[in-house]
């Protein structure tokens, strides 16, 4: 695997990022603004910042096709960003709601978008021709807690959402007049707003930190708050899955996982690096490190933890080298595809505490 690239923005945390579809805008969300990277040569440097929130950034998404930028933050509001000849000129979006925006996507049509919240709901926010303005329609049941992570099936109907009661949850987020309606598939065929589509429940009663479906959608992956991956492929509508493969690990736990093709995940979290998960219906198994090192995943970890305080034992100092051995710092928060064909990844992008944003080449 060649060296990741690394570029580090500044010193403070980053919670989210987002490319454009060539490559040469990076998007990402610090502290309260929204900031605007032009790639130059082998760096990025900052063009613009979007201002409007009046509190910390959640989360945003650049429309691959559209180039429209939409964000969400603490303040309970979200924005959708064009971009005109005077600079990026924002849209409010009628959320509808009474606790902090948590996480933002755009559906792959692009029609449309989501928004979890700390509410116990989702707003599916879609454009309004008559009176120019996004508006939301809200999934509620049977959510009992604040939204953590959402991601689109292909087919932009199907989202799943991930929470803080444990729970990762497939709703149909069907709007007639936007979308046409999806394939019948495992998850269901008549698909009216608000249909439960799937319902599973952590091992350990974990929060949910990462969801998403697999490249033909017909498989759904969640991370944990016990350091555990949940692989899960449904049979039929409204009867129990064909398998729910429970992954747990050593690692710290994962925030954030994309698929690469149909039988791996790549995931990456507290352990500050990205983790390779392989597998089918049958099992799957972690796979090891995507660092280019000693693939730190439990043993060789304890014993250099063990000798670092033989050290200090022997010599009577602490004095104790804090860099890590990973390319990142710190804790990773999001894990995105950044080159891919059809559903293969070549590369994807992770962002984390550190305020670096890393480019990996698989």
């Amino acid at each position: 695997m060649a060296a990741p690239q690394v570029h580090h923005l500044f010193h403070s945390p980053i919670a989210d990022h987002s490319f454009s579809s060539d490559k040469q805008t990076l998007a990402v969300a610090r502290e309260n603004n929204v900031e605007l990277y032009q790639s130059s040569g082998n760096k990025f440097s900052l063009s613009d910042e979007l201002k409007g929130h009046e509190k910390t950034v959640t989360g945003v998404d650049i429309a691959p096709n559209s180039g429209r930028i939409v964000t969400c933050s603490q303040d309970r509001n979200a924005y959708v960003w064009e971009k005109t000849p005077s600079g990026w000129k924002p849209t409010l979006v009628l959320l509808r709601i009474n606790r902090a925006a948590t996480f933002v996507r755009w559906s792959p049509s692009e029609q449309k978008f989501a928004v979890g919240s700390g509410a116990r709901l989702i707003s599916v926010c879609y454009f309004e021709e008559e009176n120019d303005w996004w508006i939301s329609k809200h999934l509620k049941k049977p959510i009992r807690s604040t939204i953590t992570t959402l991601a689109w099936h292909p087919n932009s109907v199907l989202l799943a959402a991930g929470s803080t009661d444990s729970h990762a949850r497939v709703f149909s987020s069907f709007i007639k007049g936007i979308d046409t309606r999806p394939e019948p598939s495992a998850w269901g065929e008549r698909l009216p707003f608000n249909t439960i589509c799937g319902e599973f429940l952590n091992d350990t009663a974990g929060w949910i930190q990462g969801v998403a479906f697999s490249p033909s959608g017909n498989a759904l992956a969640f991370t944990g708050h016990d350091s555990s991956v949940t692989v899960v492929y449904p049979s039929a509508p409204e009867q129990p899955p064909r398998a729910m493969l429970n992954i747990s690990t050593r690692l710290l736990p994962l925030n954030s996982l994309i698929w690469n093709g149909e039988n791996e995940i790549i995931a990456a979290g507290h352990d500050c690096e990205p983790f390779r998960f392989s597998g089918d219906e049958n099992g799957w198994q972690l796979a090891g490190s995507l660092e280019n090192k000693e693939s730190g995943a439990g043993g060789a970890r304890e014993e250099s933890a063990l000798n670092m305080f033989r050290q200090m034992d022997l010599k009577g100092q602490t004095q104790v080298d804090t860099k890590l051995k990973s390319t990142h710092q710190n804790t990773v928060n999001t894990v995105r595809a950044f080159d891919e064909a059809n559903g293969k990844v070549r590369s994807f992008s992770t962002s984390g505490v550190d305020g670096r944003v890393v480019i990996w080449t698989i």
